[in-house]
C-alpha cells in the first residue's frame, strides 16, 4: 500500500456539514455518486447494518467487560466498512471490500465462546441480563440486515454488484450475537427457556 493509498484509506469520510438538504426530495447518493430513491433496495440493507451497529453500541453501554466489551466494538467498526461496500456497487469499490478473514474472525469467537456452554435443549427467549437482552435484539436486527441483503442479492441487476461475503460475514455474526447472549447469562444459566404450550395449561 502505497502512502497516498494510506492518506486515502485515512480520509474515506469527511463530514464539514450535518445537514446538505440534498435528500429532501426523497433521494440519496451511493457511494459511487449514483442518486437513488432513499427507499432502494440497497439503501435499506446498509441502513439496516446501521441500526444494527447502534444496537451493538447499546448492548456495549449495559456494562459489558472485556473481551467481550472489546470484540464487540471491533465488530462495529466492522460493520462501518460492510456499509462502505454496500453503498458501493460493483467495480467501483475496490477500494475497502470485506475479506474472508472478517467472517473467520468471528468464527474463532464463536468457536471460543461457544464450547462453554451447556447444549441448547430448548429454544430460548430473549431476557435474562439487559446485556443478553441487548444482544439478542442485535441478533434479530442481523437477521433482518441478512434478509435485506440476499433480497438485493436476488435482483437480477444487483446480483453481481454485491460481495457475497457481505451475507457471510452478517449469517456468521448472527451466530456469534446469540452465542455471547448466552454468555452473557451467566454462560447460559440464566437463559429463559421456551415452554411450548404453556398457556395450554
Amino acid at each position: 500500500m502505497t502512502e497516498r493509498d494510506k492518506r486515502d484509506r485515512e480520509t474515506v469520510v469527511r463530514l464539514d456539514r450535518i445537514y446538505t438538504r440534498g435528500g429532501d426530495e426523497g433521494a440519496t447518493s451511493l457511494g459511487d455518486g449514483t442518486r437513488v430513491p432513499k427507499h432502494d433496495p440497497r439503501v435499506a440493507a446498509y441502513g439496516t447494518i446501521d441500526e444494527l451497529d447502534a444496537v451493538i453500541g447499546l448492548a456495549v453501554a449495559s456494562g459489558i467487560a472485556e473481551p467481550h466489551r472489546g470484540w464487540l466494538v471491533a465488530i462495529q467498526n466492522d460493520l462501518f466498512d460492510v456499509g462502505a461496500d454496500l453503498c458501493v456497487p460493483g467495480e467501483a469499490g475496490e477500494r475497502l471490500r470485506l475479506t474472508p478473514a472478517y467472517t473467520q474472525a468471528l468464527e474463532a469467537i464463536i468457536d471460543r465462546e461457544n464450547a462453554r456452554l451447556a447444549p441448547l435443549k430448548s429454544f430460548i427467549l430473549s431476557g435474562g441480563t439487559l446485556p443478553a437482552a441487548w444482544l439478542h435484539l442485535a441478533r434479530n436486527v442481523c437477521r433482518r440486515a441478512e434478509r435485506h441483503v440476499s433480497a438485493l442479492m436476488s435482483l437480477p441487476a444487483e446480483k453481481e454488484r454485491v460481495n457475497p461475503e457481505v451475507l457471510r460475514y452478517l449469517n456468521r455474526l448472527s451466530d456469534l450475537l446469540f452465542v455471547l447472549g448466552r454468555v452473557q447469562n451467566a454462560d447460559g444459566a440464566l437463559d429463559v427457556l421456551w415452554k411450548p404450550g404453556q398457556r395450554q395449561g
